[in-house]
């Protein structure tokens, strides 16, 4: 039998989510600053975190759609 859908915690996960992710963009963008890189190396990592900025913003319009789905249970 499956567990029931318990969402009660999804805005604190997500917002731990974004935070670890910013953490990645700047922990790679400190890694850039390294002369031992070739410039393919650099563009891999500038994309990644382009990659990560826009999941960044998915997670923030699903804390946005959890906040929204709280409020029309509670009315």
């Amino acid at each position: 039998m499956a567990k029931p859908d318990n969402r009660k915690d999804n805005v604190r996960k997500l917002q731990e989510m974004i935070q670890n992710t910013i953490g990645n963009i700047e922990a790679a963008e400190e890694t850039m600053s390294n002369t031992h890189l070739t410039e393919e190396q650099r563009q891999q990592i500038r994309e990644k975190n382009e990659r990560r900025r826009a999941s960044i913003e998915g997670m923030r319009n699903e804390i946005q759609d959890e906040a929204r789905a709280q409020e029309n249970r509670y009315e």
